[in-house]
């Protein structure tokens, strides 16, 4: 079977003119954004509620294969897999608590290096 003439899980892959590459490819581009931006503007909690929806993606995936008989393997060790990772990638940052991100900013500073009241007032 030559590269690219096959998909995880299906059979025969679709003709050129069908569109299915470039939709495929699309989906998973703009997938890929949308998590980017969260992670470069730190918006969390809003990457654990995109991860969570993306994880329809390779779900659908895998309904897919199974309804067109595709090979079991492929559903669940592929798509399956992927789906369930990034549920729990997902689950693990909305689990994620803010003092996680407090702990540096009230760490104490050592006695040895704090400023004496002596010191202070002269």
């Amino acid at each position: 079977m030559p590269f690219g003439t096959s998909f995880p899980g299906l059979r025969n892959w679709p003709s050129d003119d069908s569109g299915f590459p470039i939709v495929k490819g699309s989906r998973e581009i703009a997938m890929g954004l949308a998590m980017g931006a969260l992670l470069v503007t730190a918006h969390r909690r809003a990457l654990g509620w995109v991860l969570l929806m993306t994880a329809a993606a390779p779900f659908a995936d895998m309904v897919n294969v199974l309804a067109h008989h595709g090979p079991m393997a492929a559903a669940f060790g592929v798509h399956g897999l992927t789906s369930a990772l990034i549920v729990a990638t997902g689950l693990l940052i909305l689990r994620e608590t803010g003092k996680a991100r407090k702990a540096p900013e009230t760490a104490t500073v050592p006695e040895a290096v704090a400023p004496t009241p002596a010191a202070q007032s002269a």
